[in-house]
């Protein structure tokens, strides 16, 4: 554990809060001044950067992010939204996890009635809200890690997350963009803040460690057309989640060639080929025990 989760471990919540909040108060009044000073960051100035760290036309892209962490963006969300699917083109596809869940998925599972695909907001930032609202966007009908598509293969990608009891295992879009040679940015996050991808490993090969809850779970599921459908799914076991050490692995990743560190506006980016990123996660698990929980191996 880093001194970093050390230190946080051991901080009062309200004061992780509290910080939390300075930061971001602080981090809106550098935003302002970039804009009052004609420092916005465009469309075609992100094209450029996605370009130049490997995002090509045709490419499957599934995208984490922080809004602020970009910069002063001309128009909002849409600006980054708008460079993503320029940037793949009409052959390529664009995907967001837009999960309605920001707390432990068993706080969530049991406080939580119903997953309605159509209204239920993402909590994964401004640019996922914005993405999944799009006209042409598609949205998979799992109740706790739904992903949205827009692009050629969208309804590839989200159409058998339905009635999964887990949400990454091979018919999930977080799996399937390993099947399809795609990428993965975290733009302004990293594997500790937006790690979903690292979980495909839990149901990809016998996972040792009990990281799902041992109940399973009934929620409803209201699909586009009002539909509801009553469907069981596992959640993550919060005693584990507190074990992980996604960013360890980071290391790991770059030196197999899998990540690499790069930016897109001002935000520290990491960009990862999604199957070399699923192979090294299998390979240094079964050979060396490799795990978020374990990043130097058992």
């Amino acid at each position: 554990m880093s001194l970093k989760d050390i230190v946080r471990s051991l901080t009062p919540s309200f004061l992780l809060n509290w910080n939390r909040k300075r930061k971001k108060t602080n981090r809106n009044a550098e935003l302002d001044n970039r804009r009052n000073s004609g420092k916005s960051i465009t469309t075609e100035e992100l094209i450029k950067n996605l370009h130049e760290i490997g995002i090509n036309h045709g490419d499957s892209v599934l995208v984490h992010s922080s809004l602020s962490r970009i910069g002063h963006l001309i128009d909002g969300p849409k600006t980054f939204v708008d460079a993503l699917i320029a940037a793949i083109g009409s052959e390529g596809t664009i995907l967001m996890p837009t999960s309605p869940n920001n707390v432990f998925q068993l706080n969530y599972i049991r406080n939580t009635p119903f997953f309605d695909v159509l209204n239920s907001p993402s909590k994964t930032g401004a640019i996922t809200e914005y993405f999944r609202k799009l006209p042409n966007a598609l949205r998979s009908l799992h109740p706790t890690e739904p992903v949205s598509a827009v692009g050629k293969l969208a309804e590839y990608y989200t159409k058998d997350h339905f009635n999964q009891l887990t949400p990454y295992n091979k018919n999930s879009p977080f799996y399937r963009v390993s099947e399809q040679k795609g990428k993965i940015l975290y733009v302004g996050v990293t594997l500790a803040m937006a790690g979903t991808n690292l979980h495909t490993l839990e149901d990809a090969v016998d996972f040792k460690f009990p990281v799902y809850y041992k109940d399973e779970f009934e929620i409803n599921v209201i699909d586009d057309k009002g539909q509801k459908h009553s469907v069981r799914t596992k959640v993550h076991n919060p005693e584990y989640s507190k074990k992980r050490k996604c960013d360890d692995l980071i290391p790991l990743f770059e030196a197999k060639g899998a990540l690499k560190k790069c930016k897109v506006g001002e935000a520290d980016t990491l960009a990862v080929n999604a199957e070399q990123f699923l192979s090294v996660m299998i390979s240094e698990y079964e050979k060396n025990g490799v795990t978020m929980y374990t990043p130097k191996g058992s």
